[in-house]
């Protein structure tokens, strides 16, 4: 898809490197996602379900089964891992750099996977998932991460918005080899799902260590000609091309007035505009979750299978290829329409089909065949809607918002706020959607819930993102510095070059962005006057 977006005429270089090694990349998404959807059908699985119970019945069969509470552990595990890896991507990523640090989180990723393979009972299962979803908390952070430094920001939203596209096709992934080894009766019905993740873990390992640190990460630990190596390889430019020579230049130049204002700490992060941005950012992928989306793929299979459908593998195989088709429009279009329009288009589009999901499951029942068929129906229109627009468009803002000096910590805290929602829902949906004692039993309502919090997500966009469409990743430091407010943000044009400001660093502590922005342009303006003086008297 970002080979459909034609390359300016005015940028040099060429764009087929940046776009490579993003997209490369981002196929950490696949360890995301293929880990997410395969559990929901592992918990189905007759075998996984004699081995693993502990003298439950499966209210569905009256076989084996596991108990709300066991449900809700196994699955949400992986996502309490998740949250803290997400958290320690921040001092890994600045301490490492971007790529090392997949490198090694993609083996505390083959750590977990180890141990869920060898397991035969459920401690070690959910060990092994937490583990797991440690590694993948740490991708997940330090993925948009690094592909939103070495993007060229004409590109940079579909390279960021690959990653999302990975995650979906690791889903996919997910519910074909989950409906191809279910019905097995060994070992291998859940062992196999599951030792393919070591697959996705080696090919990500192998091609990184051929790929470049990110240009910007060598700029913040004071690496000048590494950082022009870097972003050679990625622009195909010599290092002394004049357009290369001048994106780093901005690039040393952004970072040496942010470190005029002091060394970020966390606290910074939640202070002033800094703040504003990291709740933005944290509220976006939370809401990220509410909308529902992984209600599906964590437990679609059993929600189906309850629903009286004959074949849930089979609807979550069609909901998955839903999903991953569904994400390339919402690549083409968040370059395209913005961010902005295409998050306001999809709220919109999913609080309605929630709403519809929701009042035809609970007005005719879900054992009613024309019911059941609405319910399929606008489950994956409510995907569409997702996959098109919140899904790749939350990594999208949350990797470009944040400045140099915070941008890992920022960008680790919002990914974990992914997570801990992530984490939240796991946990409560068997509360909240099976029948049974202490719990509530919402079954369809399940899905007012979701379409309530879909409508919020109107709201929170328009009053909160910014649209950042074709800045670069230092000029968005520039439209948070100046415009107030969310809905004026369509409008800004960014005019400061942090190389005209540099000499003005000894005084940055004590003047704002646009008073050294109008400090550089009286300056400006008295070296035309005098040049123009000059010409007029000939000399």
């Amino acid at each position: 898809m970002p080979l459909l977006i034609k390359k300016p005429d005015n940028v040099a270089g060429a764009a087929w490197p940046a776009i490579a090694v993003g997209m490369f990349v981002a196929f950490g998404g696949i360890l995301f996602g293929y880990d997410t959807g395969t559990i929901g059908g592992i918990l189905t699985m007759p075998y996984w379900l004699q081995t693993f119970s502990t003298g439950a019945i499966d209210p569905d069969t009256g076989g084996p089964g596991i108990t709300s509470s066991q449900s809700s552990q196994i699955v949400s595990l992986l996502s309490a891992g998740t949250f803290f890896g997400a958290l320690g991507a921040s001092p890994m990523g600045d301490y490492i750099g971007r790529r090392l640090g997949l490198i090694v989180s993609s083996f505390v990723f083959i750590f977990g996977v180890v141990l869920q393979t060898a397991s035969t009972s459920i401690p070690l299962f959910v060990a092994g998932r937490f583990f797991a979803g440690f590694g993948v908390g740490l991708v997940s952070a330090l993925i948009p991460l690094y592909q939103s430094e070495v993007s060229p920001k004409w590109i940079r939203g579909p390279i960021v918005g690959s990653y999302q596209l990975a995650i979906t096709i690791g889903l996919l992934l997910a519910a074909v080899v989950d409906n191809s080894t279910g019905k097995r009766n060994d070992t291998g019905s859940y062992r196999i799902p599951i030792a393919v993740q070591f697959a996705w873990a080696i090919i990500l390992i192998t091609g990184l260590l051929f790929l470049p640190e990110s240009p910007r990460m060598y700029v913040k630990k004071g690496q000048a000609e590494k950082a022009a190596k870097s972003l050679s390889r990625l622009r195909r430019l010599p290092v002394d091309h004049p357009a290369l020579i001048e994106e780093l230049a901005e690039i040393t130049a952004n970072h040496e007035y942010e470190l005029s204002l002091g060394k970020a700490t966390y606290i910074d992060c939640f202070q002033g505009n800094l703040g504003k941005r990291l709740a933005t950012g944290c509220l976006l992928q939370a809401l990220q979750q509410l909308t529902g989306v992984n209600f599906i793929f964590y437990y679609g299979t059993q929600f189906f299978k309850r629903s009286g459908i004959s074949n849930p593998f089979i609807t979550s195989v069609i909901t998955a290829c839903v999903n991953v088709s569904s994400t390339f429009p919402g690549l083409y279009m968040v370059e395209k329409w913005g961010r902005r329009p295409l998050l306001l288009f999809g709220a919109i589009g999913m609080a309605v089909c929630q709403f519809i999901v929701a009042g035809v499951g609970t007005g005719y029942g879900t054992e009613n065949l024309p019911a059941q068929r609405a319910l399929i129906a606008f489950v994956c229109i409510y995907i569409f809607f997702f996959a098109c627009s919140w899904g790749p468009c939350a990594w999208v803002v949350t990797g470009e918002i944040f400045p140099l000096k915070t941008r890992a910590k920022s960008l680790s805290m919002t990914t974990a706020s992914n997570w801990l929602l992530n984490w939240a829902i796991a946990y409560a949906t068997p509360y909240m959607v099976d029948a049974g004692p202490g719990n509530a039993n919402l079954g369809p309502k399940v899905f007012f819930v979701w379409g309530g919090c879909c409508f919020i997500c109107i709201f929170f966009v328009w009053s909160l993102i910014y649209e950042t469409k074709g800045l670069s990743l230092e000029q968005v430091d520039e439209l948070y510095a100046k415009c107030g407010k969310a809905w004026q943000s369509k409008s800004f044009r960014p005019t400061v070059s942090f190389q005209e400001v540099q000499d003005l660093h000894a005084n940055a502590r004590q003047q704002s962005l646009a008073d050294i922005e109008n400090n550089a342009i009286r300056k400006k303006s008295v070296a035309q006057d005098e040049t123009h003086q000059v010409d007029e008297k000939g000399y």
